[in-house]
């Protein structure tokens, strides 16, 4: 099969892709989706006052580009052992490291849509007990 550039629309992305409580993922470019070998890409929509399960995504590296809303992102301090939060808007990135517990949390009373990429090509999500 040749490879060429594909268009995946809003109506294309797939939901069956790993889930967390308390968001909605949707594949957009994935194995499953277009072929890709090594790239995850997709949508993250959280509701007004939502918040995801502890969880973290395994050997993958994340990146997170906050389209709207103002969603926060936690995780324990390595050295202090504090939860700490990132607060975040429109236009800010968020990098998660590999096997890094974290939840991702909405405040506000809007929406929070995500952009999300991963260094595997399928959404690796591991749901902990805890941070």
């Amino acid at each position: 099969m040749i490879a060429t550039l594909r268009l995946i629309t809003p109506g294309e992305l797939s939901g069956d892709t790993a889930q967390s409580s308390g968001m909605r993922r949707s594949a957009a470019i994935s194995g499953a989706q277009v072929g890709a070998g090594e790239l995850w890409m997709g949508r993250t929509v959280m509701a007004p006052g939502g918040r995801s399960a502890d969880h973290h995504h395994g050997d993958s590296e994340t990146g997170i580009y906050v389209v709207s809303g103002m969603p926060s992102f936690a995780f324990r301090d390595p050295e202090s052992g504090e939860i700490v939060r990132l607060q975040t808007g429109p236009g800010d990135f968020v990098w998660v490291p590999p096997h890094v517990p974290h939840r991702e949390e909405n405040p506000s009373d809007t929406e929070a849509v995500l952009v999300v990429a991963r260094s595997t090509q399928e959404a690796i999500v591991v749901n902990l007990p805890g941070l």
